[in-house]
């Protein structure tokens, strides 16, 4: 099936290819940076999930309604989401006393390194599910509207999963 889009789909659509790309950059470069190998790993997740949400857009550019059965992380019959697989992590690799020793290197810069990424991803992927937001009111098929809201589930899926990261060590504590 082919889509015609209108000049305000397409930038919209612009636009989230361009924030996608930022994405895959900074998770792919922050995870390179991060000091705990579980933050890696968090983060190289969100990298991959973030190029089949660019490689989705692409294909919207192009024309094309892309089949979210294939191909796709958020659909729990493939993959887990970030935020399963973290929770997953935490119970098998993270006892209370690696914990105690990772906060116990607070004053460290490994540590504060690595608090910074993920306040900045967090704060990315806040602004980037909120643009998703509005261009899922914008677009006229409804077809189109069901894959933004479903990139823009995961985009909130990976925010959760930095916010229960940082929360599990000591960096992020709700009042």
């Amino acid at each position: 099936m082919s889509l015609k889009l209108t000049n305000k789909e397409r930038m919209l659509l612009q636009d989230q290819k361009s924030h996608e790309e930022i994405c895959i950059q900074k998770y792919n470069d922050y995870a390179n940076m991060a000091s705990d190998p579980q933050l890696k790993a968090l983060f190289q997740q969100n990298a991959q999930t973030e190029q089949e949400h660019l490689n989705t857009i692409n294909q919207l550019l192009n024309g094309q309604i892309p089949n979210m059965n294939q191909g796709q992380s958020g659909g729990q019959q493939q993959n887990q989401s970030p935020m399963q697989i973290l929770q997953q992590q935490s119970s098998q690799q993270l006892s209370q006393q690696q914990t105690n020793s990772f906060q116990g290197q607070n004053q460290s810069s490994g540590y504060q390194a690595d608090q910074n990424l993920c306040t900045d991803m967090l704060m990315t992927e806040k602004y980037v599910s909120g643009t998703y937001d509005t261009a899922i009111f914008e677009f006229r098929d409804p077809q189109v509207r069901q894959i933004l809201n479903h990139i823009q589930k995961e985009e909130q899926q990976h925010g959760e999963a930095i916010f229960n990261y940082m929360q599990s060590v000591g960096m992020y504590n709700p009042q």
